[in-house]
């Protein structure tokens, strides 16, 4: 059964609608970009809007999405839609198209990405979107933690929406690092490496966390220079919303991660490592942010590269 809640078209919805606003907009101003953010009551009372396109983002979405999800959103399977999993690549910008184009996306729909592990997979989502140009893209702060936690309406029903032409951009190599851009940037002054991962992760005691086992690299260890600052630490645990701004400021700004330099996020496959990659670029507005997407599975295994545990 799904619960809807009242339309936004009615006059007292439409009060509601906007008082949400109000308050999710008194929250997130202080960010360096907050049109990248929206709230569980924004997003409660647009679930009927037909420009706005709900998605969930799920590693395995029979563990979230098939059991349910907020009514109306699409899923995107992290392993089947953004990946290429022969060429060990992001999806491509034809393959994008595809899946906006099948999804019912247009140039002019508001896309709102969640999912769990407070968005760890939803932020690796946006950051593909943005390499490829899309615009109308937002994250649903708190993910599908949130939404659970205020216990609103949840389906099993599957969307359909009619087919759309979508076009999307060239790559945007800026907000992209790979493996031999980073091992040029080893010990410059001018760069920052920032190693997501968690801290047995870091000194190599671990090599993948225990949730993944059979994603790891053959050595442990870290990116020689790098910094440790775990992506969680960006958010608050009660809820998964992302901590204020001056927080975030000092969280990595005490770890030298300074916005006058050039920064390289990394984890161990590229999905934690865009969640602090949204923070530091959309958030806080550092103008020169890189994800590391092959990250660890790719620099641990390559032979000779250099690793400090």
């Amino acid at each position: 059964m799904i619960l809807l809640p009242m339309s936004p078209n009615s006059s007292a919805g439409q009060k509601s609608v906007e008082a949400d606003d109000a308050r999710s907009t008194s929250t997130v101003t202080e960010y360096h970009n907050p049109d990248v953010l929206v709230s569980t009551d924004w997003v409660s009372g647009r679930l009927n809007d037909p420009k706005v396109r709900v998605v969930e983002v799920d590693y395995d979405p029979n563990l979230n999405y098939n059991q349910s999800h907020i009514p109306g959103a699409v899923l995107f399977d992290w392993k089947k839609d953004l990946n290429d999993p022969v060429t060990r690549d992001i999806l491509s910008k034809s393959q994008l198209e595809e899946l906006f184009s099948r999804n019912g996306i247009s140039a002019e729909t508001e896309v709102v990405l969640y999912g769990d592990f407070n968005n760890w997979f939803a932020a690796y989502a946006f950051w593909d979107l943005k390499y490829y140009g899309v615009g109308k893209v937002k994250l649903m702060n708190g993910g599908r933690k949130k939404w659970l936690l205020e216990d609103r309406p949840l389906s099993k029903d599957i969307p359909s929406f009619g087919r759309t032409t979508f076009t999307a951009s060239q790559p945007n190599e800026k907000i992209r690092a790979y493996k031999d851009q980073v091992l040029r940037s080893l010990h410059s002054p001018s760069t920052s490496l920032v190693d997501v991962r968690s801290p047995k992760e870091f000194t190599g005691e671990v090599l993948a966390p225990p949730e993944y086992p059979t994603e790891h690299a053959q050595r442990g260890g870290h990116i020689p220079g790098a910094v440790s600052v775990p992506w969680a630490q960006a958010v608050n645990d009660a809820d998964g919303t992302f901590k204020a701004r001056a927080e975030l400021e000092t969280l990595y700004g005490t770890k030298g991660v300074k916005p006058e330099k050039e920064v390289i996020t990394y984890c161990r496959i590229g999905e934690r490592s865009s969640h602090t990659w949204f923070v530091l670029s959309q958030l806080l507005g550092y103008p020169n942010v890189r994800n590391y997407d092959g990250s660890w599975t790719e620099w641990g295994n390559s032979v000779r590269l250099p690793v400090e545990r």
